[in-house]
């Protein structure tokens, strides 16, 4: 077994400490396909990077022919010549394995920069500049760990070179935020675990998650979970809720046969991070999960605006493109789900002009039904729409983009509805989740969001038609299945215990 703490073992851990332990120790067998998105990532990240390394200013050497052994000794070699430029070197000492795109010799030593697609810092919503991003850091932190030991770093700090050919620099010392620690501390906290794991696999245990959809090992973790009831198979419970709870309620059998006011005190747990509001939602949950027969309810009366016209909005994006290409609306007129219609607006290239001319032909939509409510789920399009806003304001004013997302003219289902006055029989509150257990199915065999960046990657790269009319398909499915769920809440029962 490979016991050396990497790069990409790092990150795996900062989205799944559990996906560290099945690289290493699961049966390969177990191993699902990489889904055609994550291929996708992997071809654009590589052409990404190779296209930059071609059109750098200064020469660099380059060392990707090799692998192993023979590349970390032609990195050492290169080093000891003061080689200004490095690319796809390999370095160790001790437990730590690193393999950094770019070496740069500056101010006396050597600093690693890790070339990515995406941007150096997180999005920002109002604000100049976001956050440096904590998976980014702690990368440049392993390699700097490795040069500062080897006393060959310039100092703690590296940069990410960004699909904009933008440098950012990374100070590893300087703290994310007023109270957030800074990335070495991180480090050094992902490195601990990481180490913990490597040491004993087999006591890792797996957690449902936004993330698992993506991940080879999805099919293999979740049927676990399921048939170890795990706690995280309940909506908004994670691993640090499961973990805090996990002693006392093993199972998802345990917690929903507890007494769960015996462990409240004065509005407390004993439990970290669980509230006592909290115990009860999840025990309630809990109990609707296990019981086949078990429907959905409101847990609070709603005031359903009226209105004659509802837009069931949906918005479909590209963000490897950063392009928001496809504005899809389900328009129905006095309730009649009969003579109800869809209006996709889809942009006819990749180009700046095309996703203008999309949001403003998208603009007209909800100019003529000014009176209509507009139904999305979350606050992606408000944030999306916000952007777009900025980015054109001839076709939008921010004022006008924020009338349009806020009540009574707009209905956020999620985040007004779902979320705060609901309790489902499901995994997860999703849509798709609630919509499939509405009875609705989309028309395609594999509708999800990262599917969709894929399609459309293949409709950009060769203008196949197919791809278009199955991301149209796609979008108007997305808002139906608004329409559906809607329809489904306001007959719900109102069950307050």
């Amino acid at each position: 077994m490979n016991t050396r703490i990497t790069a990409s073992q790092l990150y795996s851990h900062l989205v799944c400490p559990h996906r560290v332990a099945m690289d290493v120790a699961a049966d390969p067998a177990l191993r699902g396909e990489a889904s055609a998105f994550v291929q996708l990532l992997w071809e654009r990240g590589v052409a990404h990077e190779r296209e930059l390394i071609g059109s750098l200013p200064v020469p660099c050497l380059d060392l990707s022919s090799l692998s192993g052994e023979a590349k970390e000794a032609a990195t050492r070699e290169a080093i000891a010549r003061r080689e200004p430029l490095i690319y796809s070197a390999r370095l160790s000492v001790h437990e730590l394995l690193g393999e950094p795109d770019l070496l740069r010799f500056e101010s006396g030593g050597y600093v690693a920069i890790d070339i990515k697609s995406g941007s150096g810092r997180e999005s920002a919503d109002g604000e100049e500049e976001g956050r440096l991003r904590r998976h980014y850091g702690v990368q440049l932190a392993l390699y700097t760990d490795i040069l500062e030991q080897m006393g060959l770093a310039a100092g703690r700090y590296g940069y990410i070179l960004d699909g904009q050919s933008i440098e950012t620099r990374y100070d590893l010392s300087e703290p994310l935020g007023p109270r957030s620690p800074c990335l070495w501390d991180h480090y050094l906290k992902a490195r601990a675990a990481v180490r913990a794991t490597l040491a004993a696999p087999q006591a890792s245990l797996p957690a449902n998650s936004a993330a698992c959809a993506q991940c080879v090992w999805h099919e293999a973790c979740f049927s676990r979970l399921k048939r170890e009831q795990d706690l995280t198979l309940l909506p908004e419970l994670g691993r640090a809720a499961r973990d805090a709870l996990r002693e006392e309620f093993p199972t998802l059998r345990h917690l929903a046969g507890a007494d769960v006011d015996a462990y409240i005190e004065d509005g407390r747990t004993p439990f970290p991070g669980v509230g006592a509001k909290s115990l009860r939602r999840f025990q309630r949950r809990a109990a609707l999960l296990l019981q086949p027969e078990a429907g959905p309810c409101l847990t609070r009366p709603m005031a359903w605006p009226r209105a004659e016209v509802e837009l069931f909005f949906d918005i479909e994006t590209d963000p490897l493109r950063q392009l928001c290409y496809l504005h899809g609306f389900v328009i129905r007129e006095g309730g009649d789900i009969a003579t109800e219609r869809f209006e996709g607006i889809f942009a006819r290239d990749i180009t700046d002009e095309a996703e203008r001319e999309a949001f403003a032909n998208a603009m007209v939509v909800f100019r003529r039904h000014a009176g209509a409510l507009v139904v999305h789920y979350s606050k992606y399009e408000r944030t999306e729409y916000r952007r777009l806003a900025a980015r054109y304001p001839e076709v939008a004013t921010q004022q006008e983009i924020e009338a349009l997302f806020r009540p009574p003219r707009a209905l956020d289902l999620y985040f007004d509805v779902v979320k705060p006055g609901s309790e489902w029989p499901t995994h997860d509150f999703s849509i798709k989740s609630l919509a499939k257990h509405c009875g609705f199915a989309w028309r395609d065999a594999d509708p999800s969001g990262a599917s969709s960046i894929e399609w459309f990657d293949r409709w950009a790269r060769t203008r196949d038609p197919r791809f278009r009319q199955r991301l149209l398909a796609y979008n108007e499915d997305d808002c139906r299945a608004m329409r559906v769920v809607m329809d489904r809440l306001k007959t719900l029962p109102v069950r307050s215990d």
